[in-house]
């Protein structure tokens, strides 16, 4: 017979010997860094191809990298539309369009999972907020009333692209996309970055310092591809949810969440501007008190959310590849004819 003293310490061994410790973070960073360095080799092998037809063919050639287009999210609306209500591929930019519903499909089933584990922006925005917690010591919030109204203007300007793309009949978008302009959009937009204008950097460092002092941003006032996320997140089986019974209410959990929301007050989190990072999950102090929950209740690991997710992105891309929807195919001579003057071209 156990002594009734030592009973309860041999319990409370085997509670902590069961308990696995809290990795969501370290799974989530993982994930982040290597779709941004995958990001970053896109750009290199994009400039190099740019250079190639910028120089007549006097520099190194690479072939054009399809994951640009994923760059290009008004075009990937277009083509949308086109594949929906005409069933016919697009010849340009087809690569976007696949890139494109595989992110809606993990904002869907692993709720706004393409904001916080997959884009480069955010986490190039996430790593700038920590940077300015070291240099302000702090972040700071604005007044709700504020915050809400701000986080407004990234529907709105889902939906004027929404209205721009719907109002276009197929024809009109076939000879948008096919037009000089909508050819070299891409290298447009690489231009852009490169002859930055005085016009963009003040708004390059409006967006940078804001990113310091608030937490996402531009994610969270400015983004409409997040807003679409976010709005596809609201049909998700996932939720973060909050045991109340285990809850201790020390609110770390709405201190860690980069959205600023009310964790510690709800049981469940439903918000469009849930990213699923599970940062309140890993602020948690109290065991199983937080937890990322599927239907009925069953708990969603990190790792299933990380396989999840780059499940749904590989699996996009070998479906592109396999079924020959992936590269914009063009001749050589129009890149030659239209690359080196790409700025020259005007919005239709």
């Amino acid at each position: 017979m156990i002594p009734t003293e030592i009973a309860p310490v041999k319990t409370k061994k085997k509670l902590l010997k069961r308990a696995l410790p809290e990795n969501s973070q370290t799974v989530r960073r993982a994930v982040q860094l290597v779709f941004l360095a995958l990001n970053a080799w896109i750009g290199a092998q994009f400039f190099l191809f740019v250079r190639y037809y910028e120089t007549g063919g006097r520099s190194l050639r690479v072939e054009r990298p399809a994951g640009v287009e994923g760059w290009l999210p008004i075009a990937a609306l277009m083509n949308l539309k086109v594949l929906v209500v005409a069933g016919s591929w697009p010849r340009i930019h087809p690569a976007g369009t696949i890139l494109l519903v595989g992110f809606l499909a993990a904002s869907w089933m692993f709720r706004k999972s393409f904001c916080g584990w997959l884009c480069p922006v955010g986490t190039v925005s996430e790593y700038l907020g920590r940077l300015g917690r070291k240099v302000f010591g702090r972040t700071f919030h604005l007044p709700r009333g504020l915050d809400i109204g701000l986080r407004s203007l990234k529907y709105i300007l889902l939906g004027l692209f929404v209205y721009a793309v719907a109002a276009m009949s197929v024809p009109a978008i076939h000879d948008f996309l096919e037009s000089p302009y909508g050819v070299v959009d891409d290298v447009k937009m690489l231009n852009f970055f490169r002859n930055l204008t005085m016009t963009g950097v003040i708004v390059m460092a409006i967006l940078l310092a804001g990113s310091m002092a608030i937490q996402n941003f531009w994610c969270r006032y400015f983004c409409p591809y997040g807003a679409l996320m976010g709005l596809a997140a609201l049909a998700s089986p996932l939720r973060i949810r909050r045991d109340a019974n285990l809850c201790i209410d020390c609110a770390k959990c709405t201190k860690a969440c980069p959205s600023a929301l009310p964790v510690d007050k709800l049981v469940t989190i439903k918000s469009a501007e849930c990213i699923t990072c599970m940062q309140c999950v890993a602020a948690c102090p109290a065991e199983g008190a937080l937890f990322l929950s599927a239907p009925r209740h069953k708990r969603v690991p990190a790792w299933a959310v990380a396989a999840g997710v780059a499940m749904l992105f590989l699996g996009a891309c070998v479906y592109g590849r396999l079924s020959g929807h992936w590269d914009t195919l063009l001749p050589e001579s129009t890149y030659f004819r239209f690359v080196p003057h790409a700025d020259e071209f005007q919005h239709p």
